[in-house]
């Protein structure tokens, strides 16, 4: 089998886009003959970060005898923490040719959480894939935005999928009037745009982080339930009357997708992520005044909305990751 190292900060347990794709991706991986191979905080000393805990921070030594022991034939860099830095700069000393992935808004984010300027964090994401041969981004509008700047590489666009198997509801298609919301409770997710809606909406949060207590204690009409997964969670999509996506910073949002796979119409901003995933009024409805949005949503059809989500697979994700792997010799 061919092997291929993945490089991220996250751990294969957690509860994010980033460990649900290469996750979804593995098992399409073998049956193709290439091997994962992960190099993740794991494997090394890793602490939370402060206010932070879903994020890793790792001290990475040792991750050129790592390299040495998997001998990969590929080289996947998934994230900028940490551990993707130390592999960034080994592969650069080795004269060693990979691939990256710009999953996340980190300047966005740390200017949310922390007031760090954008353009000092977009500074380091250039330099940071500079040397990649191929920059895998979640979607034609994130594309643009590199693009925009200033990033030279060859960039290229990068779909996600659903796993039916596993998000396999056991209630029927049962509206309760809710409206959904699923993901990480931090503050740049944007919450309180939904959650100040709580007199207008039965508001149901599933999900987890370090937001959630402050949210709780602001909203208190707000229901929050903790993480769920597998039919679990399909029977909160397949519920719901409205799954909202409030995030003005994401990529793309794995969610919106899983619940248009259950035929919940979607309510969103107008931003990078939504705009390229969302069909405004047939499959979910963008608007500035996330309001008028949800109240569009009650009157889509939910049928089409799941014909038309059958578009997004883990095999055509697979696919266009594979097609885009470089040897890692040049």
């Amino acid at each position: 089998m061919k092997r291929i190292a993945i490089v991220t900060d996250n751990l294969k347990t957690q509860i994010n886009g980033v460990v649900t794709t290469f996750n979804s991706m593995e098992s399409l991986a073998n049956k193709d003959g290439y091997d994962f191979c992960f190099i993740d905080p794991s494997r090394f000393k890793h602490y939370s970060a402060p206010f932070y805990p879903e994020v890793k921070l790792s001290i990475p030594f040792g991750i050129g005898k790592i390299f040495e022991e998997i001998q990969p034939d590929h080289i996947h860099i998934a994230t900028e923490g940490p551990v993707g830095l130390a592999a960034r700069l080994y592969c650069d000393k080795k004269r060693w040719i990979y691939n990256t992935s710009y999953h996340t808004k980190f300047p966005e984010f740390l200017d949310e959480l922390y007031g760090l300027p954008p353009f000092l964090t977009y500074g380091y994401l250039k330099w940071f894939h500079k040397h990649s041969g191929i920059v895998l981004t979640n979607t034609r509008s994130m594309v643009e935005t590199l693009k925009k700047r200033n990033f030279t590489n060859t960039i290229i666009e990068w779909t996600r999928g659903v796993d039916l198997e596993k998000l396999k509801p056991t209630v029927e298609d049962d509206q309760d009037g809710s409206v959904l919301y699923v993901g990480r409770v931090s503050k740049e997710k944007n919450l309180d745009a939904l959650c100040e809606l709580q007199d207008q909406f039965k508001i149901v949060i599933v999900g987890d982080g370090p937001y959630r207590e402050t949210l709780e204690k602001k909203y208190p009409k707000v229901e929050f339930i903790g993480y769920k997964t597998g039919s679990e969670l399909a029977n909160y999509y397949r519920r719901a009357s409205v799954f909202c996506f409030p995030s003005r910073s994401d990529t793309f949002g794995i969610v919106i997708i899983e619940a248009m796979s259950q035929g919940c119409p979607v309510a969103a901003f107008p931003v990078t992520g939504p705009i390229d995933i969302i069909e405004n009024h047939v499959t979910g409805a963008l608007a500035l005044n996330l309001e008028d949005s949800i109240n569009e949503c009650f009157r889509l059809d939910r049928d089409y909305i799941r014909f038309r989500s059958k578009q997004w697979t883990w095999d055509k994700c697979w696919q266009q990751f594979k097609e885009n792997l470089v040897p890692k010799i040049r």
